[in-house]
Parts: structure tokens; C-alpha cells; sequence
């Protein structure tokens, strides 16, 4: 069973994560921020993860520590999950358009952090979310994850419109990296190990 179950506590968050990577997409998310709900709930159901997040953070300063400590606690149940990434094909991509807006993912689970996010705002926030921080959400669930990540909006004009795109584009390329795939055969490295 790939599943995993996270608690991080801190003096800024409390978090709790349960994650089955087999799921079907459901999903109960409650962060405190509305429409970074709706980003995780689409990040689950297009990568059909069933995903309970629960979060009590510091909200009365700014949602920093909320946003980044979630893609902390997310890469790492993601990780916990993978265990020793037998048989997975490591690496994913897609493209997902939303309306007007078109945006890339490429991922590989290589076991090495990098993350490259090329998404551009044009307001400071996006319905209660602060838009700056989903760039920090991503760097710190690649960090934890270790992966090597890619999210490129390649045009778009709505902020809404080009975010979404972006989870749902980071969910599709997520789900296409953890599959099992019965032409891996163990590690899908020439080293052996990821």
C-alpha cells in the first residue's frame, strides 16, 4: 500500500496529511485559505490521490508559513509513500491549458531537489491566497520529495486561469512519474537507486 500519514508541528503550523498515491481522488482539504484549498483539492482529484490535509497555522501574520510548510509536509508524504520507487516510471510531464492559459510540468523523481517555477502574476493576490507564495509551496515540496521539477506557464492572462493550470499540470505529470509501469523492472536509474 502506497500510503502515508504526516504530522509536522511547529510554533507557526500544525499539520496533518494522510495520502494513499493509489487513491481515486478524494479528497478533504482545510488549510484556512480558501482558494488554496481549491488548488489542493484539484491536485488530488487530477492525480487521483485521495488526500486529507488539515492545517491550524498562523494566519493572523500571512499565509507564508501555511503555503510552505504544506509543501513540506506533502512532499514528504508523498516520499514516505514512494518508499524504494520500485517499478515507478520516475518521470512525468504535461501540458494542461485553462482557457487562455497554457502551462507545462516536467517532473523527475530523482532523488535530487531542483525546482525551476516560471509562473508570472500580475496581482498580489489571488482570491485570499497571496500569489507569491505558490512558488514557495512547490520549492518546498520538491525539497522534501526530492524531485526535480519544472512548471512553466508558457502564456496566460488570468491569474486564476494560470495557477490552476499549473496544479493541475503538476498533478497530471505527478501521476504519470509514481505509476508502476511493468516495463521497470526495480530502480529506474542506471545507478540503482533514486
Amino acid at each position: 500500500m502506497r500510503q502515508a500519514t504526516i504530522n509536522r508541528t511547529t510554533k507557526e503550523t500544525q499539520i496533518t496529511i494522510e495520502l494513499n498515491l493509489d487513491g481515486s481522488g478524494r479528497q478533504q482539504i482545510s488549510t484556512g485559505l480558501g482558494f488554496f484549498n481549491h488548488m489542493l483539492q484539484q491536485l488530488a482529484h487530477q492525480a487521483s490521490l485521495d488526500l486529507t490535509i488539515n492545517i491550524n497555522g498562523d494566519l493572523h501574520i500571512d499565509s507564508h508559513h501555511t503555503i510552505e510548510d504544506c509543501g513540506l509536509a506533502l512532499g514528504s508524504a508523498i516520499k514516505q509513500a514512494l518508499g524504494d520507487k520500485l517499478n515507478i516510471n520516475r518521470f512525468g510531464y504535461a501540458y494542461i491549458p485553462l482557457d487562455e492559459s497554457l502551462t507545462r510540468c516536467v517532473i523527475d523523481l530523482s532523488g535530487r531537489p531542483y525546482t525551476v517555477f516560471d509562473c508570472k502574476f500580475t496581482v498580489a493576490k489571488i482570491g485570499d491566497t497571496d500569489s507569491e507564495m505558490f512558488r514557495e509551496f512547490f520549492i518546498a515540496l520538491a525539497n522534501t520529495l526530492g524531485c526535480n521539477l519544472h512548471i512553466h506557464n508558457l502564456y496566460g492572462i488570468n491569474n486564476h486561469h494560470i495557477i490552476e493550470s499549473a496544479f493541475k499540470a503538476f498533478a497530471k505529470a505527478l501521476k504519470q512519474a509514481i505509476s508502476l509501469s511493468h516495463s521497470v523492472a526495480g530502480v529506474n536509474s542506471t545507478k540503482g537507486v533514486l
